[in-house]
């Protein structure tokens, strides 16, 4: 049974006791719990015995984050004595958290009716993710290291993809041998220092899949950063620390890398916002790369607006380890026209595509409506293969050498991709690399006067224990363009499927990001005005 079948008395009870918890109402809720020694209360630092315990930790405890409850379920555990009597129902409810701040909690609750007033007889309250896990962070501290006491990016935190490099600290690249046998940098990354520059704090260094060769967001060494979203699910990756310690709550910023993916696919299986910036638009200097012709920085963030603020920042700062004169800086936007690429739709799986068909035509039937039309990108088959031989043969150059040195250091799955790259021959790359330029061209064509609209990925982040092959190659086909003809693009969390979120990208032309993110912001704020839900 669902919350729709919960007792209308009891509903009232559990949503004044919610009430009471958000404002830290002590009396009232002391009055929620039934009276005497036999009243437990346990949470992750231990169990509390008796209302008079759970009362004395209440009052020293302070109240909880802004939360909104997502689900509620119930249970009957008994009904009452006499015929007709309700007096001693007892009812199990258990009810998820959504902080607005980010991450998840979990409260299970035995309420009991005692004289005609449903109270809680035994509670147990398991928090949000705390901060330090050591599947999401590296290295972590409040903070770890201090930005600038002013800016406009004071009062953030950023989670640092651990291929980044910090001065003093060592680049792991999520894995432990690389990371034992690597030395302290000198210098600080420029994506790391205009960050510090304009206020924002380091949260700490956080986990990626090995060498960013990866986008599910599993390290068989550190283990499995959580969703933020979905439990039980991948995170997706390669920037799956990152993506976790925003999504969580605990950082706001998560400076992160795209090549075939790894910052659009975290975004929206974690229902966050994502930037894949315009190729070589934001330096990679102090970066460890995995395909140079591919590799570029970004950000995730939980909500657009502070994307903006990161993006304003960081793309038309006019110091020397930043970029310049980036389009729609000048308040330039682009055009309110979409086009829907139908071979990445057939990537889609059924729900998901249901779920884009209904948000399209919801926005058509809109206030402000844009147009909408279908174009063709050509054979994605191929577009991945060559993007896949290029992006193998620079990630064999970069780091094969150190591979073959270090035989099973890395995991099977990572391991195997390196395995086929270290195959590819100078003639494969080569043709790989022709076959490219006119699909990056044409791509580059579509986007001149228009923005490329579609769901970011196939479905819903899979759960830890599905078969991810076959998600991966629909995904990779559906990622991989707009990194090969280098354009930015964006994923914004538009679309829930079977209650899990699902990004929308949009992809327009080089050097328009500032303006690509306000653009989605636009599009975010007509669907929460109501359109498509």
């Amino acid at each position: 049974m669902t919350d729709a079948t919960i007792p209308a008395d009891l509903r009232e009870a559990f949503d004044a006791y919610e009430r009471a918890i958000v404002a830290n109402d002590l009396d009232a809720l002391d009055a929620f719990f039934a009276p005497g020694d036999d009243t437990l209360r346990g949470d992750t630092a231990g169990l509390l015995v008796g209302h008079d315990a759970i009362s004395g930790f209440r009052a020293l405890r302070g109240g909880v984050p802004p939360r909104e409850i997502a689900e509620v379920h119930y249970r009957p555990l008994a009904g009452g004595g006499e015929a007709g009597s309700t007096d001693g129902d007892v009812a199990l409810l258990v009810s998820v958290s959504a902080f607005r701040g980010g991450g998840r909690g979990l409260q299970t609750q035995v309420w009991q009716r005692i004289d005609g007033r449903w109270l809680i007889t035994a509670a147990h309250v398991t928090p949000r993710t705390p901060a330090l896990d050591r599947t999401i962070w590296r290295s972590v501290g409040d903070p770890f290291l201090q930005g600038a006491w002013e800016g406009p990016l004071a009062g953030l935190t950023v989670a640092v993809k651990d291929l980044f490099a910090i001065a003093g600290f060592r680049i792991g690249a999520g894995n432990p041998t690389f990371l034992e046998e690597a030395r302290p940098e000198k210098v600080t990354a420029p994506a790391v220092a205009d960050l510090l520059r304009a206020g924002a704090s380091l949260r700490g260094i956080a986990r990626t899949d090995e060498f960013a060769y990866s986008i599910a967001g599993d390290n068989v060494h550190y283990g499995t950063p959580p969703n933020g979203a979905v439990v039980g699910a991948l995170p997706g990756g390669s920037s799956s620390g990152p993506a976790s310690a925003v999504a969580l709550g605990h950082a706001d910023i998560g400076l992160a890398t795209d090549t075939a993916g790894s910052i659009r696919v975290p975004a929206s299986y974690q229902g966050l916002w994502g930037l894949r910036t315009t190729h070589d638009l934001v330096p990679r200097q102090g970066m460890l790369p995995l395909a140079q012709s591919f590799d570029t920085v970004g950000w995730l963030t939980r909500d657009g607006e502070t994307l903006q603020r990161v993006a304003d920042w960081c793309l038309s700062y006019d110091g020397s380890a930043s970029t310049e004169n980036v389009y729609g800086a000048s308040g330039d936007d682009l055009p309110w026209r979409f086009l829907v690429p139908e071979e990445i739709l057939d990537c889609v799986e059924a729900d998901t595509r249901t779920a884009f068909s209904r948000l399209l035509a919801a926005l058509s039937a809109s206030d402000d409506p844009p147009p909408f039309r279908a174009v063709h990108t050509g054979d994605l088959d191929a577009t991945f293969t060559a993007f896949r031989t290029v992006q193998g043969a620079e990630a064999w150059r970069n780091d094969g050498e150190w591979l073959r040195a270090h035989p099973g250091a890395v995991g099977s799955a990572v391991a195997g991709r390196f395995r086929a790259a270290s195959q590819i021959t100078a003639a494969e790359e080569a043709a790989a690399r022709h076959d490219l330029e006119p699909i990056a061209a044409h791509l580059a064509e579509l986007v001149d006067g228009a923005v490329l609209i579609f769901p970011t990925v196939p479905g819903p982040a899979p759960l830890r224990t599905a078969d991810v092959d076959a998600v991966r190659a629909a995904t990779l086909r559906m990622t991989a363009p707009a990194a090969a003809a280098g354009l930015p693009a964006i994923s914004v969390p538009l679309l829930t499927v079977n209650g899990a979120p699902v990004g929308v990208c949009l992809v327009s032309r080089a050097g328009t990001d500032i303006a690509l993110v306000r653009l989605a912001r636009r599009l975010a704020a007509l669907v929460g005005a109501g359109v498509g839900r």
